[in-house]
């Protein structure tokens, strides 16, 4: 299959930093127009400047529905079509159930979750005259949930079963729809929790093969631009992450549920200490204020 998207426009969302940053230049690099959107004006400027003036930028929020749409709309005019769609944008917290700001957990669910269905649902009119294809970013997360994160943990695994479900729903309309798995990828994301929650550090340390291995940015960003240009059903960061999928149901299972106690004990009050002192629900790269402006 041909790697040139010469003539393409692909849809990035969560682009100023990260996975989304790296796909932009990744599909830039094999020829794609892009139309970047995020929260981050400053860094999203950066990034097109670097991809180079014929690519785009908006500046708008997966949490609000009006402003996304208009950016999508926007950079469809701009740019005449959209034929791929990253749903990438996505954020951490800070806490266990118990003790996390109940609107710090609200606030991931909305951006992980509603946020990628907000990008369906704008972008597919658009894909549907390109017969294009969206990719949403969920997590290895969705297949092996861990204490602390169930926020995220929740999120992706919801947005696994959006993009699952709505991938139903568009095929007759020769559109594709897959999802990606990534685990931990040497992104701010990790960088900044790992920082903040020394028992985060360690609790990665003790996961089991291949939960406990983290992914160069480079490695994430190939099999990305891969899987999209492929329209794959499933695309796993590392290909490793496959296992976890194959055997999520033994991983939460009754049989494994002794091991999980025990390390819990240990780690579950150590992590909530460590929020406590830190006095916040998230890494500090993390906007937190819901914004809508556009940019083009």
């Amino acid at each position: 299959m041909s790697t040139d998207l010469t003539g393409k426009v692909a849809v990035v969302t969560g682009a100023a930093r990260g996975i989304g940053a790296g796909v932009a230049k990744g599909l830039a690099d094999r020829g794609a127009k892009i139309a970047l959107i995020g929260l981050e004006p400053d860094e999203l400027k950066r990034v097109a400047d670097d991809l180079g003036e014929q690519h785009a930028w908006w500046e708008a929020d997966v949490r609000d529905t009006d402003a996304l749409t208009l950016a999508i709309d926007a950079a469809a005019e701009k740019f005449g079509r959209i034929d791929l769609v990253l749903a990438n944008a996505g954020i951490s917290s800070y806490g266990t159930v118990r003790q996390i700001d109940p609107e710090a957990w609200e606030r991931v669910v909305d951006v992980n979750l509603t946020g990628v269905f907000r990008t369906l649902h704008a972008a597919i009119p658009h894909l549907e005259k390109t017969r294009g294809y969206a990719l949403v970013v969920s997590s290895q997360a969705a297949f092996t949930p861990l204490a602390g994160l169930s926020p995220y943990n929740a999120s992706k695994a919801g947005a696994e079963a959006l993009a699952l479900a709505c991938r139903q729903e568009v095929m007759h309309l020769g559109i594709g729809v897959g999802v990606c798995h990534p685990s931990w990828v040497d992104t701010d994301i990790v960088r900044g929790a790992e920082a903040d929650l020394p028992s985060f550090r360690e609790t990665r340390k003790n996961l089991p093969w291949p939960a406990n291995k983290t992914t160069t940015l480079d490695t994430c960003v190939q099999l990305i631009c891969e899987g999209m240009i492929r329209r794959k059903r499933r695309v796993y960061v590392p290909r490793e992450v496959v296992v976890s999928n194959l055997t999520r149901q033994l991983l939460v299972s009754g049989l494994v549920e002794p091991i999980v106690k025990r390390m819990a004990k240990r780690a579950v009050p150590r992590l909530e200490q460590e929020v406590e002192a830190l006095g916040r629900s998230h890494s500090q790269h993390i906007p937190v204020t819901q914004k809508a402006k556009k940019r083009d």
